[in-house]
C-alpha cells in the first residue's frame, strides 16, 4: 500500500493522526506533494519524520524552491521562509538538503504525482519546471496556454494527485474520478489533511486543529 498525503506546512500532529487513520505499516511508502514545513506550528518534526523514515518521502513544492532559490541568493525570503529558518535554527542546512533532492515528479504504478499545475498539451518529461511547482511565473504561463482549467484538460494514461491549491474551494478533497485528485484541503490555515490509500483510491481526511498560520503570522509580525 501506498499513502500519498497534501499539502502538510508543518502540521505534524495532523500527520500522525492521519498515518493512524490509514494504518500504515512500517515498510508502506508514503509521499507528500510538496510544502511540508512553512507556516505550521512543528517545521522540524516533520522534517525529522521525512529524514528518519525509510519509506516516506516528497517532491518539491513552491515553497521548497523559494528556499532553495533564497539559498542561493535569488530574490528576497517571504515571512515564511524566514519564520522556517528561524524555528529550524541550526537544522536549516539539514532541511535544505533535503529540499534539494525533492523530485519535480514522481511516477507510479498508479498514478502521476507533482505539486503545482501541468500542461495538458505537453508530454510528462518536457514539462515546464515553474509549472510543476506551482510558482506564480508557472500559474501565469499555463493561464496563457489554456482557456480552461488545466486539470479539465487532463487526460493520459493514469490519474494525476496534485497538491498546492484546494480546487473544491471548500477544504475538502478535489476528484475528476479517473483523472484528477487535488489533495490540498487547507490544514494550516484549519481544514483538513487529506491522504489517498492506493491501489484502493480511499481518501482518508482528519481534521486541523487550529489555523496555525493565522496564529503563527501574527506573533512574528509583532517581533
Amino acid at each position: 500500500m501506498t499513502l500519498i498525503i497534501g499539502d502538510i506546512h508543518g502540521c505534524y500532529n495532523e500527520l500522525q493522526a492521519l498515518l493512524d487513520k490509514a494504518g500504515i505499516a512500517d515498510d508502506e511508502s508514503i509521499y507528500a506533494i510538496g510544502d511540508i514545513l512553512d507556516r505550521g506550528p512543528a517545521p522540524e518534526a516533520v522534517l525529522d519524520f521525512f529524514l528518519m523514515h525509510p519509506h516516506a518521502h516528497s517532491i518539491r513544492g513552491n515553497h521548497e524552491q523559494r528556499h532553495i532559490r533564497y539559498a542561493q541568493g535569488k530574490g528576497k525570503p517571504r515571512l515564511t521562509q524566514i519564520i522556517t529558518r528561524w524555528v529550524l535554527d541550526e537544522r536549516y542546512h539539514d532541511a535544505l538538503d533535503y529540499m534539494r533532492q525533492m523530485p519535480l515528479m514522481v511516477e507510479l504504478d498508479e498514478a502521476r504525482l507533482i505539486h503545482g499545475y501541468y500542461d495538458p498539451q505537453v508530454a510528462p518529461e518536457d514539462q515546464r519546471k515553474n509549472v510543476l511547482l506551482g510558482t506564480k511565473k508557472g500559474e501565469k504561463y499555463i493561464k496563457k496556454q489554456l482557456d480552461v482549467a488545466w486539470f479539465s484538460e487532463y487526460n493520459e494514461d493514469k490519474p494525476l494527485i496534485c497538491g498546492h491549491k484546494d480546487y473544491s474551494r471548500m477544504e475538502r478533497p478535489f476528484v475528476l474520478e479517473g483523472q484528477v485528485y487535488g489533495l490540498d484541503t487547507r490544514c494550516v490555515h484549519g481544514g483538513m489533511l487529506t491522504g489517498l490509500r492506493l491501489p484502493q483510491w480511499e481518501i482518508i481526511c482528519v481534521p486541523s486543529k487550529k489555523n496555525y498560520w493565522k496564529r503563527i503570522r501574527k506573533k512574528y509580525k509583532r517581533l
